[in-house]
């Protein structure tokens, strides 16, 4: 699979990343340990050697089991992982990253992203001098060799800018969600970091799988998913029946074709989540989808009816 590089890091990351946060298990339901185990060992078969994980994920579970699952492969792979936004003054990320490069059983991570900005979640406010000195300082130390930010707002992203190399963004991105494109892509294009975005396919809204009386049980994240939500979920339904036609008339899936439409955004790559392998191999025959300049406008203007329709709020849940 031909790669893209990290920002100005040089780091080779594939177009189609294998996100780990079903790997967590919290705010998701059904969840299987081998299923996952075998789920990442197939993506690493596939060609999509990029992986993204985070401290918070079932409070170190998720990178506890990639790392079980990497056991033995670990160089075939880039290795994304996160920390929390209460852990983010300089002794707490020194002690995060040290606990993840344990939990993750490597001696350095590729890429450490802050997860969420400082202030959130109830969290402290650090100064993000502060924390990206401490990444900086991990980085000298050759534990991590990137950095990178999660759910940054384009003043976020800008004072971390100034105080240090930013390489990635990591922000909700799909179809559907499309609030980057008001100021924070047009700026990471300007600045050469590059997009990971998660949740291309909508937390699995565009995979057109889940119909109009779909009902996801108590515990699932999906259940506070404003796309799942109300009018905009029957916009969505409207919708994902044209993008059928345009996916059948290509002989892929609606999935296939959503993550194609994000990939083919500049400087973009998709972070895909997997339960299983037969997911991964799904999901993997999107790199190989070619959308012409008609495609990506037909799709634009289909998704309009629930683009149009969200709020100002650019938080995808109603935590």
């Amino acid at each position: 699979m031909l790669t893209r590089s990290l920002g100005h890091s040089g780091i080779p990351v594939t177009p189609l990343i294998l996100g780990t946060w079903q790997a967590g298990k919290r705010g998701w339901v059904g969840v299987d340990e081998v299923d996952l185990i075998r789920t990442v060992q197939a993506a690493l078969d596939q060609g999509i050697t990029t992986l993204d994980t985070a401290e918070i994920y079932g409070d170190g579970a998720s990178e506890t089991l990639v790392g079980r699952a990497l056991a033995g492969r670990r160089q075939e792979v880039v290795l994304a992982t996160k920390v929390f936004a209460n852990h983010l003054r300089p002794d707490q990320v020194i002690q995060a990253c040290d606990d993840s490069l344990k939990r993750l059983q490597t001696d350095w991570i590729d890429l450490y992203q802050i997860h969420w900005p400082a202030g959130t979640w109830g969290s402290e406010v650090v100064p993000i001098e502060d924390t990206l000195g401490a990444l900086l300082q991990l980085k000298q130390q050759g534990k991590i060799r990137a950095i990178g930010v999660s759910n940054f707002s384009l003043a976020q992203l800008q004072a971390a800018v100034a105080c240090g190399p930013v390489d990635s963004l990591q922000p909700p991105y799909s179809l559907f969600w499309r609030f980057i494109e008001r100021d924070l892509h047009p700026y990471c294009l300007e600045q050469g970091i590059t997009v990971l975005a998660y949740s291309p396919l909508a937390q699995g809204l565009l995979t057109g799988r889940f119909g109009p009386d779909h009902v996801f049980p108590e515990g699932d994240v999906r259940r506070l998913n404003k796309l799942f939500q109300g009018e905009i979920y029957t916009q969505a339904q409207i919708v994902l029946a044209g993008l059928r036609q345009i996916a059948d008339e290509k002989g892929i899936t609606v999935g296939q074709l959503a993550l194609a439409w994000v990939m083919a955004q500049p400087q973009t790559c998709a972070i895909a989540g997997a339960r299983i392998p037969e997911q991964v191999v799904e999901n993997r025959r999107a790199v190989d989808v070619t959308l012409t300049a008609a495609d990506l406008e037909a799709m634009d203007g289909l998704s309009q009816p629930v683009v149009t329709r969200l709020d100002e709020n650019p938080v995808m849940w109603n935590f």
